[in-house]
This record gives structure tokens, sequence and C-alpha cells, in this order.
């Protein structure tokens, strides 16, 4: 394990701090830095995610894939999970929190339009990142490939009408250039970039030496990602901390609650550790880009949807990386 994965939290705490004096201090920058779309993608931070999907993907044998109908129930915890149970809860704790808990502190047009961003991000499950997560629990990068590649089908047809039933409107548009693009950026490219890196390396042990060498910058630009997502929305993380911190809540539980559920039914029904794991985080992680731009387009840049499906990126590193923590500490009470 290398120095970067042994003290990975703390090099997250100092990358938000860097992130948050970045913004401050190099506006300019970050405005630079948040110009570079191409549909709502940012592309600066499409090229770090990219980089650190690339080594997951060098994982990913071809010749295995048949092999995944073999292990049909981690696929059915990831859809049950994510299709069927993860936009609902998101949306029962945002009406929860914003019109019941915090209705005191929040007006409320303002807790409706926080609620709305909670369930566009429940909506969204991820699609790059979760590669990762993966990565980091020493996932079956094959099988995770194929959870993502299901999702990432049914999210084209599901999407727009869980989201439309469950805020009550029927005009959704769906920003199809954000979601394609997303999908070729972060899962079509690196696999072929991938699948051509272990052709040309065609034994296992040089594969296993590649992997070893780029497994680090792999680490390296997550702690980017996290310096620059943090320098992007400083202003508003100062400037609203409070805002901040109650939005925040029900993610966070969401997370945690999302994963124990998934995680607890790989549990009992004796999933291998290598895809319940991943099986869990897909369910945790989101869409983000997806979430951003379906808020902006419906709501505006500076309503409080966007706002929501921001805080959901600053949130969920963080936590990702206690998930990554707990399975890795609960390998040994998995079947294998």
């Amino acid at each position: 394990m290398s120095v970067f994965e042994r003290f990975l939290s703390l090099w997250i705490a100092l990358a938000m701090l860097a992130g948050l004096a970045l913004g401050s201090l190099a506006p300019g920058l970050m405005t630079l830095i948040s110009g570079a779309e191409l549909a709502r993608v940012n592309l600066v931070v499409a090229v770090l995610i990219w980089a650190m999907v690339y080594p997951m993907m060098i994982g990913v044998d071809p010749s295995a894939l048949s092999g995944v109908l073999k292990q049909p129930r981690g696929l059915a915890i990831t859809l049950v999970v994510n299709w069927l149970i993860k936009p609902f809860t998101m949306a029962a704790l945002g009406v929860l929190f914003f019109e019941t808990v915090f209705a005191d502190f929040i007006a409320p047009e303002d807790a409706q339009q926080y609620v709305a961003g909670l369930i566009l991000l429940g909506a969204a499950p991820c699609t790059a990142m979760v590669f990762v997560w993966s990565h980091l629990t020493r996932g079956d990068a094959t099988y995770t490939l194929v959870q993502v590649t299901l999702n990432d089908a049914i999210m084209v047809f599901a999407f727009a009408p869980i989201v439309a039933v469950l805020l009550g409107v029927t005009d959704i548009t769906v920003p199809w250039s954000t979601l394609i693009l997303s999908v070729v950026l972060f899962v079509v490219l690196p696999l072929a970039a991938g699948i051509a890196t272990r052709r040309a390396l065609r034994s296992t042990a040089r594969i296993d030496a590649f992997l070893r060498r780029a497994k680090p910058w792999s680490v390296v630009g997550l702690i980017a990602t996290v310096v620059i997502l943090f320098g992007l929305q400083g202003a508003v993380i100062l400037e609203r901390p409070l805002v901040i911190g109650l939005i925040a809540v029900p993610i966070v539980l969401q997370s945690y609650g999302i994963f124990a559920i998934a995680y607890a039914a790989a549990w009992l029904l004796r999933v291998p550790h290598r895809i319940a794991a991943p099986c869990a985080l897909i369910g945790t992680s989101n869409f983000l880009e997806l979430a951003v731009a379906v808020a902006i387009s419906l709501f505006g840049l500076h309503s409080g949807a966007a706002l929501a499906t921001v805080v959901g990126v600053l949130v969920e590193v963080p936590v990702m990386l206690s998930l990554v923590r707990f399975a890795n500490r609960t390998r040994g009470s998995f079947a294998g």
C-alpha cells in the first residue's frame, strides 16, 4: 500500500482545505476551470476522473464477462437498491428534514427547492467514481463494469419518469448530451484504453507491474479532484455554512443507510466481498454531473435545487472514503 493510500483520509482533508484556500486566493483560476465545460461536464475534472478510472479498467478481463452471470445476486442487489429503494428514501428524508425537522430554519419555498435537489441526487446512481471506490476495496473490475453498464442502461429509461413522479411535474427534460458524454468519457473511453493496454502488455506479470505503477497516480487524481471541487464551491461554503450543513444531513444519512441495506443484503446472500463492496458503493454514490445538470436546467444556476446537488458533490468524497475503509475492515466477514 502506497503512502497516498495509507494516509488517504489525511490527504483528502488537506485537499479540502487547499481547495477552499485556492477558491479564496485565486478566484480567477477557479473561474477559468469552471468555464472549461462541454454539455455541463467540467473537462478538467473529467480528465482527472478519467485518470482515476483508467487503472481500474486495465483490470477488466473481457474473457471473464461471461462469468458475471454466475453471480446474479450482486446484480440483483444493485438494481433493487438503485431503482426501487434509493430514489424514494432520498425523497422521504428530504421531506422529513426540510418540511418538519428544519422547518423553523428554512423558508418553505427554499425547503421545496432543497428537496427537489435531493430527489435528483437520489435518482442518479454513480457512473464514474464508483470505479475508484471499487478499486480501493479490491473489487472485481469486470463485475463492477457490468453493474455500472446495467445501471446506465436503466437510467436512460427510468431517470426522467422517477424524477417526474417524485417532483410532481411532467416536463422533465433530461440533458441527454450530459448523460451520453459522461458515459462515453467515464466508461467507454477508459474501458477501450484499458483493454488496449492489456493487449499491449500481454502477460499477467506485466499487467500487474503496470498497475502497481499506475495506482498511485489514480489516488493523486482523486486528491486533485477534491481540491478543484472545493475550490469551485469555496465561496458558497464560506458564505452559507449553515445551509450547507443542513442540506448535508439527509445526504449523509441516505448514504450510510443505503450502504447498510446493500452491504447487509450482500452479506446475508453470501455474495463474495469483491462483488459485495462495489455493489453497495454503487448505490451509495451518485451520478453528480447528471444531477447538477438537471437541477440547473429545471430550476436555474442559483436555485436551491442546484445548491443541494452541489452539496452532494462536497459530501460524497469524505463519506465514500469512510465507507471504503469500513468495507476493507469487514472483508473477513464475507464468504470470499
